[in-house]
């Protein structure tokens, strides 16, 4: 039975009320054991604020100790820590954090599987222990990956970011050939590998409007996009585009592709959460962990008031795990291939 980490988030968001919600599910402890790694005395104020009386955790102190067939939590906070609800607190933000540094230690000691992070704030995280834009960036530093990809996944659309989050200003610097090239094949191998899409098929979009016009609106498809998607076809991959990104997604084109490479953070998310507002996940591909996100933030302005959807956290937890299972099932068909077979006495 998998282990799965999840991680509380910003104690003052809607982290608490979409886990709660989604652990309220018996279904999840058939495939997986929920660790929350958080605060028993936040679970049970969220609790009580949300009115949920149908809803226990076991207190742990190791992912060992787990009831596999209840959700349990690790207290990774002081019992002092106080909720204000709706507000960024330098306290909030301490607490997310030290409860993803708990998570992750033991992810790295495979003492639990993969981890669903809560949403944090990005500001009030800030500190002299975390200086990253966020999750993704902290952990490619964590977990020493070269290069990763943050990827937007559901069942209509999967949609990878080539630069991430960065100012909009910087974009243009940032997607080198190389840089494409990069995020192409972590695409790729994560659509194979975490997916199981045996020959993705990859939609890449220009930067510009009208993919640049064939250089009347801008020169990066000309000198960086095209050259990146035709050493891409020479490596065997299956890569089609630049593609303008409003034709692209407004003709429904995007159907007909199993990924989509965007240029920049608005550009690939914006159609996304328009298209799939309630079950959408943010994947880290090219971690050698698994790490699942609900495809939303803290939602401070309707924190306790028992109204956030909860589809996209869910999803993420059953990403999570469904993940795990194909690299099982790739890592056993590409360990033991076909035997050769002898033919001679085929005739």
């Amino acid at each position: 039975m998998i282990k799965v980490g999840i991680t509380h988030g910003d104690i003052n968001g809607i982290g608490y009320e979409v886990l709660i919600k989604t652990l309220l599910d018996s279904r999840i402890y058939s495939i997986c054991t929920p660790i929350i790694y958080g605060s028993p005395k936040v679970a049970a104020y969220h609790r009580k604020a949300l009115d949920i009386d149908n809803f226990n955790l076991s207190s742990i102190k190791s992912p060992e100790e787990a009831n596999t067939k209840r959700a349990s939590i690790i207290n990774c906070v002081d019992d002092d820590v106080r909720v204000e609800l709706g507000k960024s607190t330098p306290v909030a933000g301490e607490a997310s954090r030290q409860a993803l540094m708990r998570a992750v230690a033991d992810l790295k000691n495979n003492k639990i599987q993969a981890i669903v992070t809560g949403p944090i704030n990005k500001l009030n995280i800030q500190s002299d222990d975390f200086n990253y834009t966020g999750h993704t960036e902290f952990l490619q530093d964590y977990f020493d990956a070269e290069e990763v990809l943050m990827l937007m996944a559901g069942d209509l659309m999967k949609v990878g970011i080539v630069s991430s989050h960065i100012p909009l200003a910087e974009v243009p610097a940032r997607i080198s050939t190389e840089d494409i090239l990069v995020k192409l094949k972590i695409l790729n191998d994560s659509l194979v590998k975490d997916f199981g899409i045996r020959k993705p098929r990859i939609a890449v979009l220009g930067l510009n409007p009208h993919a640049g016009e064939e250089g009347m609106l801008g020169i990066e498809e000309n000198e960086m996009i095209i050259p990146a998607i035709e050493k891409a076809k020479e490596d065997r991959f299956t890569v089609f585009g630049p593609f303008p990104a409003d034709g692209f997604f407004g003709s429904g084109d995007f159907t007909r592709f199993d990924g989509i490479l965007a240029m920049y953070h608005d550009q690939g998310l914006i159609p996304f959460k328009t298209l799939i507002p309630d079950e959408g996940v943010n994947y880290t591909a090219g971690l050698p962990i698994i790490r699942t996100s609900p495809a939303h933030g803290t939602a401070f302005e309707i924190a306790g008031t028992n109204r956030a959807r909860f589809g996209s956290f869910r999803k993420a937890l059953y990403m999570a795990c469904d993940i795990y299972q194909n690299r099982l099932k790739y890592e056993e068909f590409t360990s033991n291939p076909l035997p050769d077979r002898d033919i001679s006495d085929l005739d």
